[in-house]
């Protein structure tokens, strides 16, 4: 009886105290080890975090540890282990936090922290591993709990073993007496397994720009749904100061569905989803955000400090355990000419008054004034909750209807919250729902880890000559910046998808050889066995040996490069290994190596018509020529480790291509500079083409991190796998004038590289799509002439992860380099006329264990990580060819 007691006044002191730590009974985490914190005295607390409630729950206080941020918008992030080693789920957040000194709160779920320190700037990072948002807090939020049976699953195989906190403190003037700060959450987590999987989609308009003093600016996003079926209980909005509403919609049958709509000046809490909106497969997920430039003289752009702006719609929902997937993302606007129908209260702002802004700042003194005998009353009934929850059937049919029933009943939050709808003439019932969900590792990788998907960070204080400030929004601060700030998910352009359907084209190979031409993995092919660092560039030598460039032991992460790309880790060294091997193309056995204690970071490799070498190398910001045999370079262009953007430097040059008829240089510079360099044979600066991609559609001769090459030379061409872009542009090599782009709605949303075989095929391989994203992983077989796609492939006994390069031979035998897996996959072709021959894909299907995976293009995910674990990047269509259907998914 005294346990129970002393856990009720346990929960009393949590509601009355800002920054209280557990007391209470903790024999059920006998691994879990305090850390102890140095709190003062306005953060009062004990060192233990955690408190048992019965046999099955339990709760976690997760807290800054006493912290003075000395700058505005400063990020300061900390982590705590879950103290469980079994899986667990959380049912509940608690947010301990006021808005006159924290900006916005975000939890995160990984398994390996940027820092063991006690907390850290969050400019570090993260997590060095994938990372999920579990939980997202600003505007005095209140808290809430999930519908029963629904949870966010944590620990175990799969869960996340860390949560970190991250907190903005956006204006510190409140700090000027130098008081500590304590601000987190509490999370309520159970072991009781949970049949209704819980999650969060994220829609993040991400280069949206309002001009100064325009009156209305509207950032739209949409994206088509993939997935299960998912039921929708809350939603949340995000904008900074110029924010005036943000609305979410279904679209179905061109019918558009309510699923929030709020003031992003309110607390930005999860509200609950007023009547039930369930997503299927195919609908379209549309949201807009309405800003105001009125007030301001410059551009604003979205960014993570107060001045800069946001856009973000979360939206919170459960699936069924079986299907489930914890963090889906969309930060595109597929189908613009859609939101000339959107539901016109989608552009009426909702009204602030000022005494309701007032009120939101006095809400936590209410809180902490609050009786604590209702406290106590309200301890006892939600573990009367729990317990009666303990005896309920788990049937996964019944906890749907119930949770769909509770939605209803979440709605209580107490009469501030009443008062405030009233006052804003909405609904009696706006009130909020707060709570994410740790997640299944293969999905994590979002966005976030998403973290340095693209390597190309932070432009916005780029190197010299560029005006970035105006072309950064696009790109720059990608997935390294998600991290750090709530929306920056993965910066692109907008990009305008079209479903297009080829042209069939006139050559004499397509006559000949349409329909019977299939790639299939060569299965004697040892992927596996090969000790290789990161794979990021592959070429065929004159004898059709297969040249494998890797980074051995070397790594390219969030913390290679700073914002002005200049390289940091000078201090490893050069690598040890050869980088550079010869292989076998039959057995893979190693015939020759070099190019040891040379390079940095490896990234772009092709061979000339003499056996020599070309490599880029994007830490020394150089392209080396090497003879086959020759232990120092025979050529070098560029300045070792000075980034640069004029004829004498180069930014991350990505790939190099010698003309073997002339001799001429071609270089891709590359993830921080968009064009393409012509150098003459003895390496002297002829000319160059390119510009940076700007607002709106693609261009010609515009690109977004040109990424890898493919000469042409008996028809006078090179083509650019135009990788953030999602497409093939070729030029022609005298003059660089544009000649088409090939692009398919197939590709997703990156190409990453391209090879071209003398006959008229192109091979192309693509990025991982984003969770929540259809598109597969895959290589692509196509008609030169015409740019229809003539074939897919993917590897069987392994998913793709990252497919950085691709090259192949004229009897169609084509290697990919992944950079994640480490590894080089074979294709080998296989003719399939009439019905002779062996399917070996309907041969491996037929027998039980093996994945038709590869041979029926089944929908997967996965991801590239130069930009990093879980994001990486390398990335067409005919621009006046027709529109190609969207092929059929399998899940």
């Amino acid at each position: 009886m005294a346990g129970f007691v002393n856990n009720l006044l346990i929960l009393v002191l949590l509601f009355q105290n800002i920054c209280l730590g557990f007391r209470g009974p903790l024999s059920v985490f006998k691994r879990y080890k305090y850390t102890s914190r140095s709190l003062s005295s306005e953060c009062l607390g004990s060192d233990q975090t955690v408190i048992s409630f019965g046999l099955s729950d339990f709760a976690l206080d997760i807290r800054m540890p006493a912290v003075t941020p000395k700058e505005s918008d400063t990020y300061f992030c900390m982590s705590v282990p879950l103290p469980v080693d079994d899986e667990a789920y959380v049912v509940d957040f608690k947010p301990h936090a006021s808005m006159d000194t924290v900006h916005h709160m975000l939890l995160f779920g990984c398994n390996e922290p940027s820092s063991t320190e006690n907390y850290w700037d969050c400019d570090e990072g993260t997590c060095k591993d994938k990372s999920n948002i579990l939980y997202a807090w600003a505007r005095n939020a209140p808290p809430t709990r999930l519908p029963k049976g629904v949870g966010f699953r944590v620990g175990g195989e799969t869960g996340s073993r860390y949560f970190v906190l991250q907190v903005h403190y956006g204006d510190v003037s409140a700090f000027r007496d130098k008081h500590k700060d304590c601000s987190g959450v509490t999370l309520h987590l159970t072991h009781q397994k949970q049949p209704l999987i819980a999650g969060m989609y994220l829609m993040m308009s991400v280069n949206t720009v309002i001009p100064p003093g325009r009156k209305v600016v509207d950032a739209d996003i949409a994206c088509h749904y993939k997935r299960s079926p998912m039921h929708l209980f809350a939603y949340r909005v995000h904008t900074h100061r110029l924010g005036k509403v943000v609305s979410g919609y279904r679209v179905r049958n061109g019918q558009w569905t309510l699923i929030g709509r709020q003031s992003p000046q309110l607390p930005q809490a999860f509200y609950p989803v007023k009547y039930p909106v369930d997503i299927s497969y195919d609908d379209i997920l549309a949201a807009r955000c309405v800003f105001s430039g009125e007030g301001r003289t410059t551009e604003t752009h979205i960014g993570g400090t107060a001045n800069d702006e946001m856009c973000n719609f979360y939206i919170m929902y459960y699936m069924e355990a079986k299907h489930a997937v914890s963090y889906m993302t969309c930060t595109q606007n597929a189908n613009p000419e859609m939101f000339r129908n959107i539901p016109q209260e989608a552009n009426i702002p909702i009204p602030v008054k000022s005494d309701v802004l007032k009120m939101m700042h006095g809400h936590h003194e209410e809180t902490k004034n609050s009786d604590a005998s209702s406290l106590l009353q309200q301890a006892r009934k939600e573990e009367e909750e729990i317990l009666d929850q303990e005896t309920k059937d788990n049937d996964a049919s019944y906890l749907l209807q119930q949770a769909k029933k509770e939605q209803a009943e979440i709605l209580d939050q107490g009469d501030f919250y009443s008062l405030l709808s009233k006052l804003l003439g909405e609904r009696e019932d706006v009130v909020h729902v707060h709570k994410h969900n740790p997640t299944e590792k293969a999905e994590s990788d979002l966005v976030a880890e998403i973290a340095n998907v693209v390597q190309k960070k932070d432009l916005a204080r780029d190197i010299a000559s560029h005006d970035e400030r105006g072309n950064t929004i696009l790109v720059r601060d990608r997935i390294q910046k998600f991290h750090t700030l709530e929306s920056t998910l993965r910066p692109r352009e907008n990009r305008y998808f079209f479903l297009q359907q080829s042209k069939h084209g006139e050559g004499n190979w397509e006559k000949e050889h349409k329909g019977d031409f299939h790639i299939e993995e060569a299965m004697e092919w040892p992927v596996l066995d090969l000790k290789l660092g990161q794979v990021s560039g592959l070429a065929l030598d004159p004898e059709n040996n297969l040249v494998v460039f890797h980074r051995g032991d070397h790594v390219w992460d969030e913390n290679s490069f700073d914002s002005k790309f200049v390289y940091q880790q000078r201090g490893l060294g050069p690598i040890e290994q050869n980088t550079i091997l010869v292989l076998n193309p039959s057995n893979a056995k190693l015939l020759h190596s070099t190019g040891k204690s040379l390079f940095y970071l490896p990234h772009g490799l092709s061979v000339d018509k003499n056996g020599n070498y070309w490599v880029t190398d994007v830490a020394l910001h150089q392209v080396f020529k090497l003879g086959a045999n020759d232990k120092e370079p025979l050529l070098i262009l560029g300045v070792a480790l000075q980034p640069g953007s004029d004829k004498n430097h180069f930014c991350q040059p990505t790939d190099v291509a010698v003309d073997p008829i002339t001799g001429s240089i071609y270089v891709s510079d590359g993830y921080c500079n968009s064009r393409i360099i012509q150098f003459s044979p003895k390496g002297l600066y002829v000319m160059q083409w390119g510009e940076e991609t700007s607002l709106g559609r693609s261009g010609p001769g515009q690109f977004c991190i040109p990424h890898s090459l493919a000469l042409i030379p008996d028809l006078s061409q090179l083509c650019v796998a135009d990788r953030e872009n999602a497409r093939i542009q070729c030029f022609r090599l005298e003059t660089g004038e544009f000649i088409r782009e090939i692009k398919h709605t197939a590709f997703g949303r990156e190409l990453f590289a391209v090879s071209y075989v003398p006959g008229g095929l192109l091979f192309a391989v693509n990025g991982m799509p984003y969770p929540g994203e259809a598109e597969s992983v895959q290589g692509f077989v196509m008609n030169f002439s015409t740019g229809e796609i003539i074939d897919t492939f993917m590897p069987l006994r392994k998913s793709f992860e990252m497919p950085h390069d691709i090259v192949a031979s004229e009897d169609r035998t084509v290697f990919v380099g992944d950079v994640h897996a480490k590894a080089v996959w074979k294709f080998v072709s296989a003719e399939r006329k009439g019905g002779g021959g062996i399917n070996l894909g309907n041969f491996f299907a037929s027998h039980k264990g093996y994945s038709r995976k590869g041979f029926d293009r089944l929908s997967t995910e996965g991801s590239d990580q130069e930009k990093d674990e879980d994001d990486g990047t390398d990335s067409e269509e005919e621009r006046s060819a027709p529109p190609l259907p969207p092929a059929s998914l399998s899940s």
